[in-house]
């Protein structure tokens, strides 16, 4: 079939360009855990950590928890005359539609009016932690042990790092002292609090060891924050054991270079500093900062400040939050995100917010925080445009996500992936002409193109019926890909469609075919090439297939109805052509099918929504 306009495409070269444009790596002191499986447990042992759930407002209470009476005398209202119940139902209407500040806003009046229900304190903490107010989550902050410990220990943890934000460190410190954070959130905890304590100046707790029950990353992590805290204490030799220590493990060495490196500038070994970058650069594990570094101690440059305690446990809060996102506990991530936010704001950790909130599934909210990244850092500004963008096309809001695309492209005048996708989504808006101008401009239209610009280009150029120019841009970028059942599937349809080159054009579609079965776009190829051969019946099962996987698309149940006729089946090619029309058809098929029914069955066309197969015959 013709070119059809591919979101996963989009969304895949997209997220790749994304996390090219975002900042490094976060989790720089140890490896990423690989993602768990659903029922596996993690390496100390706990369990996965459970997503944020707003429970149903019937879900049956323990005896020690009042229930939410089913009459108040008198029924609490606010300073508007709204009551209790009433904002509470609007809360949690807000929150299943993804307005989880609006939510959160309801929760909390909820709240403020029956501070004697836990159950709504529970939730309005939950909204609160969604909504990003963590001020108002560690307000209120639940303690009842009947909650979940997921929430219970969020809300330690929150409570905790909110009072250090807020510049009381002791105060932190002691809350950390009194209830020390647990499962799941210990790890985050424990990272925190060696520098929430040594901005107290509590010094024995800032440098304890990590317990014993770490699992052998979180260990790592740990040590890591102990050299850094080792050098801010002066502590100078034991930090260096410790980095040595650490830069020679077998399997992690290599992520402790960068900060070991830094340590060594600041104490004017700049050639054993250099040892470090090297070993990194020779290893293939360099990334912009250690190729900085190396050109720092080669021209003597001033070396890097120590960071601040309160830097330094906002790096520590990403870490953990990069180790909860390997588990796929995205709101928790998101969590420990907003609180390094708190603590050292930067427009990459706000991308980073975004992307995990859309990744959870709570794609509002992440397109929310993705607002907040400023133009002022380009490329944070011009990846958290495409998340947005990608995010906005699956709803279908593409002009929201071209203006996005467009608003990414001009901080980055210079970055070719953006104007790929740019010239993607125009031609997922059927803007084929905008396209091709972008493809065939001095950026893209380069000698060392890849093949997606040349398949971009044949599928804009097939879309303007500019067929002789589609067949030498589809067969260069073919020679590029060979066996790429997308390029093999769409110049295949084009010889095919135009009768040019039958025979060839269906092998290379069977090729297609065989390569990618699941592809409902190429099996309707396959079908209608057999259609265009006399091969009728085969048609019709391939095509009948294709429905299935592509029930919405015009032009596939186009092809069905064809071949439905061509074998007798005339009720059934009605049925398929009145399908069409109830589908978003482009004015050129829309009269062909009304054609075909007023003038092969003397049908005036219907529409009708309730007829037609979406796939499969009809008895």
């Amino acid at each position: 079939m013709r070119f059809v306009p591919r979101r996963p495409v989009l969304l895949l070269a997209a997220s790749a360009l994304a996390i090219s444009l975002a900042a490094p790596s976060l989790a720089q002191e140890a490896p990423a855990e690989a993602p768990a499986e659903a029922q596996a447990p993690e390496p100390n042992g706990d369990p996965q950590v459970p997503p944020i759930v707003i429970e149903d407002a019937e879900a049956p209470e323990t005896p020690e928890v009042a229930p939410i009476p089913a009459e108040w005398t008198p029924i609490p209202l606010d300073a508007r005359g709204r009551s209790a119940f009433g904002l509470y139902l609007a809360g949690r209407n807000a929150l299943t539609s993804g307005e989880s500040a609006a939510g959160a806003d309801y929760l909390a009046r909820v709240y403020a009016l029956t501070p004697e229900q836990p159950r709504v304190r529970e939730q309005a903490f939950t909204a609160a932690l969604l909504a990003g107010d963590l001020d108002e989550a560690g307000r209120i902050a639940p303690t009842d042990p009947e909650v979940s410990p997921a929430l219970l220990q969020a809300g330690r943890l929150v409570e905790a790092v909110q009072t250090y934000v807020r510049g009381d460190a002791r105060r932190a410190d002691a809350l950390l002292t009194t209830a020390p954070v647990g499962a799941p959130h210990d790890r985050a905890g424990f990272y925190v609090q060696g520098w929430i304590a040594a901005a107290a100046k509590d010094w024995d707790r800032a440098l304890a060891l990590p317990p014993a029950d770490f699992d052998p990353v979180s260990v790592l992590v740990a040590r890591g924050n102990r050299a850094r805290l080792l050098e801010q204490r002066r502590r100078y030799d034991e930090a260096d054991a410790e980095w040595r220590d650490l830069t020679s493990h077998a399997l992690a060495g290599a992520l402790f270079r960068l900060p070991y490196g830094e340590f060594l500038e600041r104490r004017g070994r700049r050639d054993e500093a250099l040892v470090q970058y090297d070993a990194a650069v020779t290893a293939g594990t360099a990334d912009r900062r250690i190729r900085e570094g190396r050109e720092r101690v080669l021209a003597k440059a001033r070396p890097p400040a120590l960071p601040s305690f309160r830097a330094s446990a906002a790096q520590a809060l990403r870490t953990a939050a990069d180790q909860m996102i390997a588990q796929r506990a995205y709101e928790f991530g998101a969590v420990y995100l907003r609180l390094a936010q708190n603590l050292d704001p930067s427009d990459n950790t706000q991308l980073l917010i975004g992307q995990t909130l859309i990744q959870g599934g709570i794609e509002p909210a992440g397109r929310a925080a993705l607002a907040q990244v400023s133009p002022r850092s380009p490329s944070a500004y011009a990846a958290a445009r495409i998340q947005t963008a990608i995010s906005l096309g699956k709803i279908d809001r593409d002009d929201e996500a071209l203006a996005e695309l467009r608003r990414a492209a001009a901080v980055s005048p210079d970055e070719v992936s953006i104007a790929y996708m740019l010239a993607s989504q125009l031609m997922q808006m059927k803007r084929y002409e905008e396209a091709l101008a972008l493809l065939d401009a001095p950026l893209l239209n380069t000698a060392d193109q890849g093949f997606e610009v040349h398949f971009l280009r044949g599928a804009a150029y097939e879309a303007l019926d500019r067929d002789k120019e589609a067949e030498a841009e589809l067969w260069t970028a073919l020679q590029m890909q060979p066996d790429n059942p997308t390029l093999l599937n769409y110049l295949g349809y084009l010889w095919v469609d135009t009768g040019t080159r039958v025979a060839e054009g269906a092998a290379m579609i069977a090729r297609a075919h065989a390569a990618d079965p699941s592809d409902g776009n190429i099996q309707d190829s396959l079908g209608w090439a057999q259609f265009r051969q006399g091969q009728y019946d085969a048609a019709v099962a391939n095509l009948e297939g294709a429905v299935d996987k592509e029930p919405a698309n015009a032009e596939i149940n186009d092809h069905l109805g064809d071949a439905y006729w061509a074998v007798g089946r005339t009720r059934e090619a009605g049925f398929q052509w009145n399908r069409v029309l109830t589908l978003d058809v482009d004015a050129q098929r829309k009269a062909e099918v009304e054609a075909k029914l007023r003038d092969r069955l003397g049908q005036d066309p219907t529409g009708d929504k309730g007829l037609g197969n979406a796939g499969g015959a009809v008895d």
